[in-house]
């Protein structure tokens, strides 16, 4: 069964691709076919999830509509709010390498990767970023300091959102 932030996440990445119009997935018995219309729909209605029976010659259901969602849009700090060293250019920002979720430990038991004030190396593992199932950590590729986090634990970010500020040693 397909969970509503998973068809979420897999719409928003497709209408961010302006070479991919279509996308087919099944698992667990499911089928979900979602595509971009040709044109928007009179009644809104641009994606569609289909169950199916895996049996051959069994007709597929009618398909069911799923109501298109909008997400909110995720800035960066601006400008005049920023600390005075990012202005001036002297902190290094680490940032999301793909559209995914922020997660600062490896589990919920667990105590964050990097806290502010902690120092890093290069291959310092700050966070980790799961998109569609798979945990990818992300590591500081810069030794210094931790000055802030931009990020919340569970937040949606963005590819090339920052998440943290460095100060470079």
């Amino acid at each position: 069964m397909f969970k509503l932030s998973e068809i979420k996440e897999l719409i928003k990445l497709l209408d961010q691709t302006s070479s991919v119009h279509e996308l087919e997935i099944e698992s667990e018995g499911m089928k979900l076919a979602i595509r971009k219309p040709d044109r928007p729909e009179a009644d809104g209605t641009a994606v569609q999830a289909t169950p199916y029976n895996a049996y051959p010659f069994t007709p597929a259901p009618q398909p069911q509509s799923v109501q298109q969602v909008s997400y909110p849009v995720i800035s960066e700090v601006p400008p005049a709010q920023q600390p005075q060293a990012v202005a001036e250019g002297k902190l290094h920002k680490i940032v999301s390498p793909m559209v995914g979720t922020f997660y600062s430990a490896a589990s919920p038991e667990m105590p964050s990767f990097v806290n502010v004030g902690d120092r890093v190396g290069e291959k310092t593992t700050v966070c980790i970023i799961e998109a569609m199932k798979l945990m990818n950590e992300l590591e500081a590729e810069i030794k210094g300091e931790i000055v802030s986090v931009l990020a919340e634990n569970g937040q949606l970010v963005e590819y090339g959102q920052p998440l943290f500020l460095v100060k470079p040693e």
